[in-house]
């Protein structure tokens, strides 16, 4: 198979599962075995065409975006709106900051080993089958607080789901998983919380893939470049069709059906190791 083809396929698997609680880089790895790419390469490669879906996110929720550096100056310097309602303003960068946090610091200080053990296919399986319980549990007893909406999260909440979202940095747990289920977990809708974790997403995704993109210039050639740019391309559009799908989907239906998709992809792979 050409590596052309090889690009195109990773680029939607990136663009179809990034923001689907299903896992992308679990994906990317289970694709990557069964395409024969693998390697130091493969793993930053997928890394990199992450930014093709963060770009479909920023485009498709760029006012809310913009609206984080509305009034930034007084903000700054006025602590009180820190603590204000809604995801404006300051008080809207230290929530996100909030969420991103920690997954940052503990895969700042653990990456590389977290590449080292848990980036296989056992690993990934295992990983697939955890989240789906999760997924249950949270449909099951997950209690709306009557403030369902993102605008109305607390310095608290924007905590519990940071910690929860720390779980995706296991292959396989799924990053847009573990946000949805923090959300749902301090009261947010299952919508509210599948488009708060789009946002949270921008953050961490973009400090990986930046941090991968530098070390792509001693592990690829220019052709590699090429294929990294068809990667991020189709990884661009074709989240932006699925962000809108999903979104519409989760407004009418539960997240049960991708609980049972993890499943059965997890027993198919075990079982075929």
């Amino acid at each position: 198979m050409s590596e052309t083809l090889v690009a195109i396929i990773l680029g939607l698997v990136e663009g179809i599962t990034e923001y689907l609680p299903v896992s992308s880089t679990g994906h990317l790895i289970l694709f990557g075995d069964l395409l024969k790419f693998e390697g130091e390469k493969a793993k930053t490669f997928d890394v990199v065409i992450q930014l093709g879906a963060i770009l479909a996110v920023v485009w498709l929720y760029w006012s809310r975006f913009t609206g984080l550096f509305k009034n930034l100056t007084v903000g700054l310097k006025d602590s009180r709106q820190w603590f204000s309602p809604g995801l404006t303003g300051v008080a809207g960068i230290v929530k996100l900051g909030l969420v991103t946090g920690p997954a940052l610091v503990i895969g700042a200080v653990f990456g590389s080993r977290i590449k080292e053990y848990l980036f296989n296919t056992t690993s990934v399986a295992i990983a697939l089958a955890v989240g789906a319980v999760l997924i249950l549990l949270v449909e099951r007893f997950a209690k709306f607080d009557g403030h369902g909406d993102a605008d109305h999260l607390t310095w608290r909440k924007s905590i519990v789901i940071g910690l929860v979202q720390c779980l995706a940095l296991w292959p396989g747990m799924s990053r847009s998983a573990s946000a949805i289920i923090g959300g749902m977990m301090v009261g947010l809708s299952r919508k509210a919380a599948a488009e708060f974790s789009f946002l949270a997403a921008v953050p961490i995704l973009s400090a990986a893939a930046l941090h991968d993109l530098f070390k792509a210039a001693a592990v690829f050639t220019a052709d590699d470049l090429k294929l990294v740019a068809i990667g991020l391309g189709v990884s661009f559009f074709t989240a932006l069709l699925t962000v809108k799908w999903f979104i519409g989907m989760v407004g009418r239906w539960s997240l049960k059906p991708f609980a049972y998709y993890r499943l059965i992809v997890a027993a198919v792979v075990l079982a075929m190791l």
